[in-house]
């Protein structure tokens, strides 16, 4: 296991070494604000047309109730496996270059060929903090609720001027 800052690495790089590539993470991941560092673990494996990509992730980030407005902290986790095509971009599946170490057969880790999740160049870079960013944005709530005790918005009321301060702009707006 390697515990150095997360880099891009380049896939020639990672099918020559005929087994995984691991990496221990304790750092900031760039993209994603968070209160503590992400921790966890990565490793990529170069078959032959796939690149297989397994990792799981944890931070703390800080995000802003969509009802009351106010700041909490939320665990943020992240477990993923995936399968990333090697593929020169608009190439078909058969047009992946072949393995030189251990062959194996795509079809192998996914029957139909169909569950392939992206497509990277053979010839370029993969990048773990940017895989490890997209698994944990694609973790963060589309709603966000500081719980089930959550306040509300600080007034509800019918009175001219009153109400929830977010829409301050558009009585503005209106008044002009």
């Amino acid at each position: 296991m390697s515990d150095e800052p997360l880099r891009p690495v380049s896939l020639p790089e990672l099918r020559l070494l005929g087994a995984p590539r691991n990496w221990e993470v304790n750092q900031p991941i760039a993209g994603l604000e968070s209160l503590t560092p992400a921790r966890g673990h990565l490793s990529a494996h170069h078959h032959s047309g796939v690149l297989e990509v397994e990792g799981s992730i944890e931070t703390i980030v800080t995000l802003r109730c969509d009802r009351c407005l106010n700041l909490f902290n939320q665990a943020l986790r992240a477990e993923a496996h995936e399968l990333l095509e090697l593929a020169v971009s608009g190439a078909g599946a058969g047009d992946t270059l072949p393995h030189p170490c251990r062959p194996l057969n795509p079809s192998e880790l996914t029957p139909a060929g169909d569950d392939l999740d992206d497509r990277l160049d053979p010839e370029g870079d993969f990048d773990p903090e940017r895989w490890l960013f997209e698994q944990l944005s694609l973790r963060l709530p589309l709603v966000t609720r500081c719980g089930p005790e959550c306040p509300g918005p600080a007034t509800w009321s019918s009175e001219e001027g009153a109400g929830d301060p977010r829409w301050a702009a558009l009585r503005n707006l209106k008044e002009s």
